[in-house]
């Protein structure tokens, strides 16, 4: 009997037209960068974590599409994209945020994903998901119907990877020197400024302009992001990425990421993973059941990855 995991893997690729050998069940089509993280003074106060000790840190970041389609345009309207970055510490020690330029998540619990996934099945007469199998879904899943507002107009495609925010959707605590916990979430703020593609634009951009693009603008310099932790209030929900906070909650800056190199793509049997759990003493998780889920999810598509040697 196939495990809840192993049933979302197989629901994503249904999804997707998969499963797409030797790639990732989300996420599919992406760059790999290299580059470096340089904490602030203030992140040190707030974590003892290696990587918050003001040394710059070597990083490998991956910029993608959402889908697990690797053939669906660029410039899908509504496909999220990611940054994700793995910061290599001493030793094999490493630290992963996984981050999405949407600000809040569909469900809050992977049973809900499993459902949200089969409900937006392809008819294979229209084309479309089933409404009716839509509107069932919404009903049993008030949260879903909530929190859309609030993610459908972060959509649209990019001027550039490097013109989105990337948010971490789940709560992390940030431990310091004497144990005491700050809850934040995370995001990625782009030095270059938040831009989408004008209506105009869309139609004629190339299938791959977003990867093509960032070649060009990183051959041309650094690309750089802000890691910006925003600070949770007392009745802020911490384990319902479907939640969101207030906008007036405290920021504060814990770093500058600089990308510097483009990279060679992953080859067979030496790729890498990208887990928001793969954590360091000074950042601990929140009780989020979706945050716990993505590791075992992450296992099976890397497990059907390194099988079909990709």
């Amino acid at each position: 009997m196939a495990s809840l995991y192993e049933e979302i893997v197989a629901s994503l690729d249904e999804l997707t037209g998969g499963p797409h050998e030797g790639l990732r069940a989300v996420h599919a089509r992406g760059v790999l960068l290299g580059g470096a993280f340089t904490a602030t003074p203030e992140a040190r106060r707030l974590s003892r974590a290696a990587q918050f000790a003001g040394e710059p840190v070597r990083v490998t970041a991956r910029l993608s599409n959402g889908s697990g389609n690797p053939h669906l345009p660029d410039a899908d309207r509504l496909d999220g994209r990611g940054l994700a970055v793995k910061m290599h510490l001493d030793g094999d020690a490493a630290y992963d945020t996984v981050t999405v330029s949407i600000p809040l998540f569909f469900v809050n619990t992977p049973e809900g994903f499993l459902e949200f996934t089969r409900a937006r099945k392809i008819d294979p007469e229209t084309g479309q998901p089933d409404p009716a199998r839509l509107g069932e879904f919404l009903a049993a899943h008030p949260e879903t119907g909530a929190a859309l507002p609030t993610i459908l107009p972060a959509l649209g495609p990019p001027r550039s990877y490097a013109t989105l925010a990337y948010n971490s959707l789940h709560a992390f605590a940030l431990v310091g020197e004497s144990g005491e916990r700050t809850w934040v979430r995370l995001t990625w703020r782009p030095e270059a400024g938040v831009e989408l593609l004008a209506e105009d634009e869309i139609e004629a951009a190339a299938v791959d302009y977003l990867q093509t693009e960032i070649a060009e603008r990183i051959e041309a310099g650094p690309i750089r992001f802000e890691l910006v932790a925003t600070l949770a209030g007392e009745e802020d929900p911490l384990d319902d990425p479907t939640l969101p906070w207030p906008d007036e909650r405290e920021k504060v800056t814990l770093g500058t990421l600089e990308l510097t190199d483009l990279l060679p793509p992953e080859k067979a049997g030496d790729v890498y993973v990208f887990d928001p759990m793969n954590l360091v003493d000074g950042v601990e998780p929140s009780e989020d059941r979706i945050l716990a889920a993505r590791p075992h999810a992450y296992s099976v598509s890397i497990e059907r990855r390194l099988a079909a040697g990709g």
